[in-house]
């Protein structure tokens, strides 16, 4: 499975943690508390990158992305958006210079 295509898959997973919910979960224990505490799950994560970024190995800044792809992925299904939204606006932005 190529890297960008298991981000596909754990999109998957993360829509059916939503749906089924299923016990201990932290997915759906997360996405319970709204799309707020999401949100400002996002915004620990991103700030910890940077700091991870600043100052850390690359598998800490690997380990610190993860999280934050992971937690963004989330978010924007909890918006009703997929990383498939993200990358045609940037497509678009791409194209329009």
């Amino acid at each position: 499975m190529s890297n960008m295509i298991f981000l596909e898959t754990l999109e998957g997973v993360i829509e059916r943690r939503l749906k089924e919910a299923p016990e201990g979960s932290y997915t759906a224990r997360l996405a319970a508390q709204g799309t707020l505490k999401v949100a400002q799950k996002v915004g620990e994560e991103a700030v910890e990158l940077v700091i991870a970024a600043a100052a850390q190995d690359r598998a800490h800044v690997a380990a610190e992305a993860a999280d934050l792809i992971y937690h963004l992925l989330l978010l924007l299904r909890l918006r009703e958006l997929r990383l498939g939204d993200v990358v045609a606006e940037l497509e678009t932005r791409h194209h329009a210079r």
